[in-house]
Protein backbone atom coordinates (compact mmCIF):
# COMPACT_ATOMS: atom_id res chain seq x y z
CA UNK A 1 0.00 0.00 0.00
CA UNK A 2 1.68 3.32 -0.76
CA UNK A 3 0.23 6.69 -0.58
CA UNK A 4 0.85 10.09 -2.72
CA UNK A 5 1.06 12.76 -0.72
CA UNK A 6 -0.47 15.96 -2.63
CA UNK A 7 -1.42 19.66 -1.05
CA UNK A 8 -0.36 22.19 0.34
CA UNK A 9 3.23 22.82 0.49
CA UNK A 10 4.72 26.41 1.19
CA UNK A 11 6.81 25.70 4.23
CA UNK A 12 3.14 23.81 5.52
CA UNK A 13 4.41 21.09 7.95
CA UNK A 14 1.41 18.73 7.75
CA UNK A 15 3.92 15.82 5.74
CA UNK A 16 6.28 16.31 8.30
CA UNK A 17 3.45 15.52 10.58
CA UNK A 18 1.59 12.70 9.21
CA UNK A 19 4.66 10.90 7.64
CA UNK A 20 5.93 9.60 11.10
CA UNK A 21 2.52 8.21 11.68
CA UNK A 22 2.17 6.06 8.94
CA UNK A 23 2.74 2.20 8.50
CA UNK A 24 2.55 2.27 4.84
CA UNK A 25 4.92 3.10 2.15
CA UNK A 26 4.35 7.06 0.94
CA UNK A 27 5.37 9.36 -2.06
CA UNK A 28 6.34 12.48 -1.09
CA UNK A 29 6.75 15.31 -4.38
CA UNK A 30 7.73 18.03 -2.71
CA UNK A 31 11.62 18.53 -3.76
CA UNK A 32 14.16 21.25 -3.61
CA UNK A 33 14.04 21.70 -7.42
CA UNK A 34 11.00 21.57 -8.78
CA UNK A 35 11.51 21.03 -12.64
CA UNK A 36 9.91 18.85 -15.69
CA UNK A 37 11.22 15.96 -14.43
CA UNK A 38 9.73 16.51 -10.56
CA UNK A 39 6.97 16.88 -12.40
CA UNK A 40 6.93 13.38 -14.59
CA UNK A 41 7.62 11.44 -11.00
CA UNK A 42 4.46 13.19 -9.95
CA UNK A 43 2.19 12.03 -12.73
CA UNK A 44 3.15 8.67 -12.65
CA UNK A 45 2.97 8.20 -8.70
CA UNK A 46 -0.15 9.60 -8.56
CA UNK A 47 -1.40 6.86 -11.12
CA UNK A 48 0.60 4.07 -9.29
CA UNK A 49 0.12 4.86 -5.56
CA UNK A 50 -3.35 3.37 -3.93
CA UNK A 51 -4.13 6.38 -2.49
CA UNK A 52 -3.93 9.97 -3.60
CA UNK A 53 -4.22 12.14 -0.64
CA UNK A 54 -4.64 15.82 -1.03
CA UNK A 55 -4.39 17.81 2.69
CA UNK A 56 -4.94 21.75 2.04
CA UNK A 57 -3.77 24.00 4.73
CA UNK A 58 -4.41 27.86 4.92
CA UNK A 59 -0.36 28.05 3.91
CA UNK A 60 -1.33 27.44 0.33
CA UNK A 61 -1.09 30.43 -1.55
CA UNK A 62 -2.53 29.06 -5.28
CA UNK A 63 -5.57 25.97 -5.98
CA UNK A 64 -3.35 23.81 -8.29
CA UNK A 65 -3.42 20.77 -5.61
CA UNK A 66 -7.50 21.42 -5.06
CA UNK A 67 -7.74 21.19 -8.62
CA UNK A 68 -5.78 17.61 -8.56
CA UNK A 69 -7.73 16.34 -6.16
CA UNK A 70 -10.91 17.11 -8.07
CA UNK A 71 -9.26 15.51 -11.15
CA UNK A 72 -8.46 12.55 -9.38
CA UNK A 73 -11.92 12.05 -7.76
CA UNK A 74 -12.72 12.11 -12.01
CA UNK A 75 -10.43 9.38 -12.95
CA UNK A 76 -9.71 7.54 -9.69
CA UNK A 77 -12.05 8.05 -7.31
CA UNK A 78 -12.15 5.26 -5.35
CA UNK A 79 -8.53 6.22 -4.48
CA UNK A 80 -8.85 9.72 -3.63
CA UNK A 81 -8.66 11.09 -0.17
CA UNK A 82 -9.83 15.02 0.45
CA UNK A 83 -8.75 16.76 3.51
CA UNK A 84 -8.36 20.01 4.55
CA UNK A 85 -7.23 21.23 7.98
CA UNK A 86 -8.16 24.35 10.72
CA UNK A 87 -7.75 27.51 10.08
CA UNK A 88 -9.62 28.44 7.46
CA UNK A 89 -12.57 31.53 7.72
CA UNK A 90 -15.91 30.71 7.96
CA UNK A 91 -16.21 31.41 3.91
CA UNK A 92 -12.97 29.49 3.33
CA UNK A 93 -14.28 26.04 5.36
CA UNK A 94 -17.55 26.53 3.14
CA UNK A 95 -15.79 26.53 -0.27
CA UNK A 96 -13.62 23.39 0.80
CA UNK A 97 -16.56 21.88 2.30
CA UNK A 98 -18.60 21.76 -1.19
CA UNK A 99 -15.15 20.46 -2.49
CA UNK A 100 -14.90 17.63 -0.22
CA UNK A 101 -19.08 16.88 -0.97
CA UNK A 102 -17.71 17.03 -4.82
CA UNK A 103 -14.82 14.17 -4.15
CA UNK A 104 -17.39 12.17 -2.01
CA UNK A 105 -20.18 12.44 -4.66
CA UNK A 106 -17.35 11.81 -7.25
CA UNK A 107 -16.81 8.42 -5.27
CA UNK A 108 -13.84 9.40 -3.66
CA UNK A 109 -13.00 10.36 0.27
CA UNK A 110 -13.87 12.98 2.57
CA UNK A 111 -12.03 12.98 5.65
CA UNK A 112 -11.59 15.57 8.77
CA UNK A 113 -10.01 15.42 11.80
CA UNK A 114 -6.75 15.23 13.82
CA UNK A 115 -3.73 14.01 11.86
CA UNK A 116 -3.62 11.00 13.59
CA UNK A 117 -6.96 10.31 12.56
CA UNK A 118 -5.76 10.80 8.93
CA UNK A 119 -2.98 8.49 9.69
CA UNK A 120 -5.21 5.73 11.49
CA UNK A 121 -7.36 6.06 8.10
CA UNK A 122 -4.51 5.67 5.53
CA UNK A 123 -3.01 2.82 7.66
CA UNK A 124 -6.34 1.29 7.45
CA UNK A 125 -7.16 1.84 3.85
CA UNK A 126 -8.92 -0.88 2.05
Amino acid sequence: MKVFLGGTCNNSTWRDELIPLLKIDYFNPVVDDWNEASYNRELQERKICDICLYVITPEMTGVYSIAEAVDDSNKRPSKTVFYFTDGFDAGQTKSLSAVGTMVLNNGGWWRGGTIQDLADFLNNFC
